[in-house]
């Protein structure tokens, strides 16, 4: 199974992935040609080399109209602007706020908030929800999937900003999350991953960051209320880092793509992408991003056996059906010999080392034994997935399982059995007309 995995030790924001996926790519100075000739209008892409506690990745800088965000010396902790509020950061990933302020930026970030900006270079105009998919769908020249995609993250942050303003997600004003810049982050991030095409995309937990933003209408935590609304049922975690990590950009970007969140599967890295952020701190400030083949999973199971030779085959029947229920990965019998020349059967039982107690306990109730072995197991399992597919006699799920180089497909049997029975065939015929 071809798998994205993307490392979030630093937060993430829309550059940083875009820059990661980037180096990725068979080719990358032709996927930034690609993204200059989409016609996003006054955007240019440019890769630059970066360096961050001696790993060598890449910076994506995006200008508007031959202009760049303004970046100033800014301290490792805080920076102040020019009026009577400071945002906390310790480093400059393209940040967007929820909050209404007028102020110039000392740093490279894109705010999603209601406010005005005078960068004394240019002037971001506010844009809805309807307006950016205007842009998106009518002047981009990208494929229908992609604008999809697009528009789904942009949904993420308005809904997102509708619920930490209070107000409905139509009435919602991006402030440069709608400008051009930022719809080149996203635009950006949507096609490397319709370039890439993995079959699955798996992110770790995300770092947020730690501490307050201080802002004229008082202090708010880290992560801003936008952000923290995105990520719920997402693991994230803080740490030392004072400052916000993770934009809604990046995480509503993440939200989306992300099949599942938890540590690296078990893989073979073909390609490692660092996605580099402006700053230098101690750890180092990217994204990285590793894209391989899985080699499917591996797990630690328990063997619960018991030998049973005065059961019943109606008992025994009973207390597979129990265990099965119970949540067991497998029972199953075998013919055995025991003491005394009494034919028997060893009940046996593959279960999660966390359901060990349960599975004791069902099959001290369920048979007549009176002692249970146990093993501990390790598994070299496929990676699986359902899918459903529709067919002829209506939907029919099929169960893929791929990873250590081969791939499987088998439908299951309950829907292949009901459908030969409404259609009064037998399933070999049924499996047969569906492939």
């Amino acid at each position: 199974m071809k798998t994205l995995y993307i490392g979030c030790n630093m937060g993430a924001a829309g550059d940083m992935l875009t820059a990661a996926l980037c180096e990725l790519m068979p080719d990358p100075d032709g996927f930034v040609s690609k993204l200059n000739a989409l016609g996003i209008p006054g955007v240019r892409f440019e890769r630059e080399t970066s360096v961050k506690c001696g790993i060598t990745g890449t910076h994506m800088k995006v200008t508007v109209n031959g202009e760049e965000e303004e970046s100033e010396d800014v301290h490792d902790h805080h920076h102040e602007h020019d009026h009577d509020h400071e945002h906390e950061h310790d480093h400059d990933h393209d940040h967007d706020h929820d909050h209404d302020h007028e102020h110039e930026h000392d740093h490279d970030h894109e705010h999603t908030h209601e406010h005005e900006h005078d960068h004394g270079h240019h002037h971001h105009s506010h844009s809805t929800l309807h307006g950016i998919g205007h842009i998106v769908r009518d002047h981009l020249d990208l494929p229908a999937k992609v604008k999809d995609d697009v528009m789904a993250v942009y949904s993420l942050i308005a809904e997102a900003e509708s619920a930490a303003h209070g107000v409905p997600v139509e009435q919602i004003h991006f402030h440069e999350v709608g400008t051009m810049d930022a719809v080149a982050d996203i635009t950006a991030v949507c096609l490397a991953m319709a370039e890439l095409a993995p079959d699955e995309i798996v992110v770790s937990p995300i770092h947020v960051g730690a501490g307050n933003v201080r802002c004229a209408h008082g202090i708010l935590p880290v992560p801003a209320p936008a952000t923290a609304y995105i990520l719920r049922d997402v693991p994230t975690y803080g740490g030392a880092v004072k400052g916000e990590l993770c934009t809604p950009t990046g995480a509503a970007l993440l939200k989306h793509f992300a099949a599942r969140f938890g540590d690296q599967p078990v893989m073979r890295a073909e390609k490692i992408g660092y996605g580099m952020g402006k700053k230098d701190f101690e750890a180092a400030n990217c994204v990285r991003a590793i894209l391989g083949e899985r080699e499917g999973e591996r797990d630690d199971a328990l063997l619960l056996e018991c030998n049973l030779d005065d059961s019943t085959p109606e008992e025994i029947g009973f207390a597979m059906d129990a265990l099965f229920a119970g949540g067991a990965l497998d029972v199953w019998t075998t013919a055995a010999g025991m003491k005394k020349n009494r034919p028997g059967v060893v009940l046996s039982v593959l279960a999660k080392p966390e359901d060990r107690e349960a599975m004791v306990r069902l099959l001290f109730r369920h048979t007549a034994t009176i002692g249970v072995r146990e093993s501990v197991l390790r598994r070299y399992v496929l990676a699986r997935r359902i899918e459903t597919e529709e067919t002829p006699f209506g939907p029919v799920r099929k169960k893929i399982s791929d990873g250590y180089g081969v791939t499987r497909e088998k439908y299951e049997y309950d829907d292949l059995a009901a459908a030969a029975r409404k259609a009064g065939k037998s399933i070999a015929e049924i499996r047969k007309e569906i492939k």
